[in-house]
């Protein structure tokens, strides 16, 4: 359709007047605001990227919380009451007669507190591990639930301490060293009082002398200076070097176990004389002590009496009287054919 002339100039001046509409935004999305001081173009920006996410930066002088074993097992425990006196004896007479194993659980971990209260005072003597001790007193607390008679009227943890206590140095004296000390009864007592006993002393004020350790511990001065020793040394390996320079190792200064050439040439001599000695003693011999001699008396598997006197119609005393008679014969003969025969061949005559 063709326009005015005149319509035409007046919708130019109308759009003029009318303000523009602006188009609405999607959703979601924000104008962009101009950084002041930017240089703007009237090229569109593109989308930036988003940034990637890091992780939270850890504060300066803070760290994680380190995992203790010990005080979470501390923790675990406290969970457990006590129990009464009347409680224990309930609890100890049901798991007797009738193996509860309920009332069982429930004595050994209302006395788990006790078991930690023990393994304090071993740790501060004898060993670093607290949770070993721990281990072991708790078996040993396990062995006093079994063996406990609620009708002797003794109080279960004081009857339990001692089997805790056991365990305990058990595994001291187990792990200790790699070689074992204290194998020996008064050698135990003396390991785990030594310690305690020196304390002792220099508490009060006194000098830990050997002598005086062994007045109070009702021991030998040279068994306390031995335990000592054995306490304050540690084991060395025997391929290990004596000396920083030297390339010798502690196992070549030990003793050899065998004889001496000397004493091996000695030993074959004697055997030598002493079989050439027997050889010449059985040409003496004829007929049924002959037979003795060779069967009974010189093999390696040696008849019965029973089978030679089976073999000459005889009785087995008969036989033995016969193999005596040899055997005094043997000695006589060697005596008189051997110079101080008694004295070189001793572990021959036993």
């Amino acid at each position: 359709m063709p326009f005015r002339r005149g319509e035409v100039g007046k919708d130019k001046e109308n759009m003029k007047k009318s303000p523009t509409k602006k188009r609405p935004d999607a959703p979601g999305k924000k104008e962009d605001t101009p950084v002041k001081g930017a240089r703007t173009s009237g090229k569109k920006s593109k989308p930036s990227k988003r940034p990637a996410v890091s992780p939270p930066a850890r504060a300066e002088g803070r760290s994680l919380v380190t995992y203790d074993p010990l005080q979470m097992y501390l923790m675990e425990i406290k969970r457990y009451n006590l129990l009464t006196r009347e409680e224990e004896i309930e609890l100890a007479t049901r798991y007797r007669e009738h193996k509860d194993e309920r009332a069982a659980y429930t004595l050994v971990t209302s006395n788990l507190r006790l078991v930690v209260k023990i393994a304090m005072d071993f740790h501060r003597y004898w060993t670093k591990n607290l949770l070993d001790l721990i281990q072991e007193g708790n078996l040993g607390l396990l062995q006093a639930v079994k063996k406990f008679d609620p009708y002797r009227g003794i109080k279960f943890s004081y009857y339990a301490s001692f089997w805790i206590k056991a365990y305990m140095l058990k595994y001291v004296m187990d792990n200790w060293k790699l070689v074992k000390i204290g194998t020996t009864q008064s050698q135990r007592k003396l390991f785990f009082n030594l310690a305690k006993e020196r304390d002792k002393l220099i508490s009060r004020g006194f000098k830990p002398e050997p002598k005086l350790l062994a007045e109070r511990l009702d021991v030998k001065e040279e068994e306390v200076v031995e335990m000592s020793q054995r306490l304050g040394g540690w084991e060395v390996s025997l391929s290990s070097p004596v000396g920083d320079d030297s390339r010798e190792a502690f196992g070549a200064l030990l003793p050899d176990p065998g004889m001496d050439i000397d004493e091996k040439l000695s030993d074959s001599q004697r055997r030598f004389v002493f079989s050439e000695k027997l050889k010449a003693f059985r040409k003496t011999l004829s007929g049924k002590e002959a037979d003795i001699f060779d069967s009974r008396i010189m093999a390696e598997k040696p008849l019965t009496l029973q089978e030679l006197g089976d073999r000459y119609h005889i009785s087995r005393e008969r036989v033995r009287q016969i193999q005596e008679k040899i055997v005094k014969s043997i000695k006589k003969w060697l005596k008189e054919e051997i110079p101080n025969f008694e004295e070189e061949y001793q572990d021959i005559l036993k």
